[in-house]
C-alpha cells in the first residue's frame, strides 16, 4: 500500500474514533500508537494473519488485536460505507461494463470474485492440468477490482 493512502486512512480513522488516538495509560506511559493499531488490522484483513500472530510485528496482544479490528471495521464502514460499500447503480454498472470490455474482461459484472479466462498461450506440457471451462485451458481469476478514473 502506498504510504499516502495509508496516512490518509490513518488520519480519517483517528479523527473519526478516539479509540485510535494515542493516549496516556494509568501508569503514565503512552498507549499503543495508531500506526500499530492500523497496521495490525491491515495485516489481518489483507494477509489473513491470525490475531495472535500480530504480536510479533505490532506488539498487540490477541485480545487487543480483536478489539482493535472490531473498532476498525466499524469506523471504516462509517467513514467509507456510503461511498464504496453500496450496490452499484445503473451509471456505475454502465461505467464498469464499459471499462471491463475495454480491458478484455466482458463478464466482469456477472461474477466479480471469480471467472474463467481462456489461456491462449499456455505451455503445451500444462494443457491437461488447466483444462476446465468448455474443455479448454483456462486460468481462474479470483479477484477482479474496479477503480475510478
Amino acid at each position: 500500500m502506498r504510504s499516502e493512502l495509508f496516512e490518509s486512512i490513518l488520519n480519517a480513522v483517528v479523527h473519526h474514533d478516539h479509540y485510535f488516538a494515542r493516549k496516556i495509560d494509568v501508569v503514565g506511559r503512552q498507549n499503543l500508537s495508531h500506526h500499530q493499531k492500523l497496521t495490525s488490522a491491515f495485516r489481518m484483513l489483507a494477509n489473513g494473519y491470525s490475531a495472535d500472530s500480530t504480536d510479533e510485528y505490532c506488539r498487540l496482544a490477541e485480545s487487543t488485536t480483536i478489539e482493535n479490528l472490531k473498532h476498525f471495521y466499524k469506523v471504516i464502514e462509517a467513514i467509507y460505507g456510503a461511498t464504496y460499500l453500496h450496490k452499484p447503480n445503473r451509471e456505475d454498472l454502465k461505467r464498469l461494463i464499459s471499462k471491463a470490455d475495454k480491458s478484455g474482461f466482458p463478464d466482469m459484472i456477472r461474477n466479480l470474485n471469480c471467472m474463467n479466462w481462456e489461456w491462449k498461450n499456455y505451455p503445451t506440457a500444462w494443457a491437461d492440468q488447466f483444462k476446465g471451462y468448455h474443455n479448454k485451458p483456462t486460468i481462474v481469476l479470483e479477484v477482479v477490482a474496479s477503480y475510478y478514473t
